[in-house]
């Protein structure tokens, strides 16, 4: 039962809190202790909030889920994890989260609790809008960033958010398009805002959203503030780390073995997994040594 609800708490999906980290490490306090203690602490909180709201999503979806091809063998789908358990379960994991959230940080735990309802608002209503289920994905992401940012309090900047919106649309659509292509016509029986979208028309939102994603940071590496901020002009050498990123990401959802979890490719595919390691790297080596 342990290993069920562990499992319903969908911890591979935890690598999406990382974004918490943002705040701290583009304010140059990575090696400050205080701060790196209070960022683990606020990724745990969104870890267990976000596990404790999928718990709800898939006791709202268990219908649907149950003739989804991969979904139906989610421990609530499949009853190996009963909704009695699971939701006493997941309401306690929300109070303590809000409760140590609001301990470790006011402002902290206002950002959680909007984060809560925007995600409960998401899984029962919102998913069902065109557009806007994608445009709370990436609002989702944003509150990460935020909330890694008051945490240690620090101001979230403007090209944090440009950037942190803009990645989050680019994953949000490029998973409408692996459900689609997974499920094909019966895709609208398990979601139905997916029988709004069409190919054609994630393609054009993907192209779109893949060039303002690598025109924003473009610019963000070289704008006057950045360079005032930082002390340098060099952050524009990790421009081929993320172009590199984006377009393997793009080629690996194209291939079979990605289509049901595409977010397991930034885990599972070496390639992706050493070009954000080596973008990580060199940002931090230009910001903390100050190359100028």
């Amino acid at each position: 039962m342990v290993r069920e609800l562990i499992k319903s708490l969908r911890p591979r999906q935890w690598t999406k809190n990382a974004f918490v980290f943002a705040g701290l490490f583009f304010s140059q306090n990575l090696f400050h202790l205080s701060y790196l203690y209070k960022s683990l602490a606020a990724f745990f909180l969104f870890s267990f909030l976000s596990g404790a709201t999928y718990i709800i999503n898939d006791i709202k979806d268990i219908n649907e889920d149950r003739i989804h091809p991969k979904k139906r063998f989610r421990p609530i789908a499949s009853g190996r994890l009963k909704v009695s358990i699971a939701l006493p379960f997941a309401l306690l994991l929300i109070l303590l989260s809000l409760i140590l959230g609001y301990c470790l940080n006011r402002d902290f735990f206002l950002v959680l609790l909007l984060y809560l309802i925007l995600t409960l608002a998401y899984s029962f209503f919102l998913k069902e809008i065109v557009i806007l289920d994608l445009l709370t994905i990436a609002f989702g992401f944003v509150l990460r960033a935020l909330g890694g940012t008051v945490v240690i309090g620090v101001s979230l900047s403007v090209w944090l958010f440009i950037c942190t919106i803009l990645l989050a649309l680019f994953l949000g659509i490029t998973k409408r398009k692996t459900e689609i292509a997974l499920l094909g016509d019966s895709a609208p029986n398990h979601r139905s805002v997916l029988f709004h979208y069409s190919h054609n028309f994630l393609d054009q939102m993907t192209s779109v959203v893949t060039a303002a994603t690598v025109v924003s940071y473009s610019i963000y590496t070289v704008a006057p503030e950045t360079v005032a901020k930082f002390g340098t002009n060099k952050l524009f050498l990790t421009i081929p780390f993320v172009l590199y990123g984006i377009f393997r990401y793009l080629y690996l959802i194209y291939h079979a073995e990605f289509l049901e979890n595409p977010e397991w490719a930034l885990i599972k595919d070496i390639p992706l997994t050493i070009a954000v390691l080596l973008w990580a790297i060199s940002v931090g080596l230009i910001l903390y040594l100050r190359w100028s």
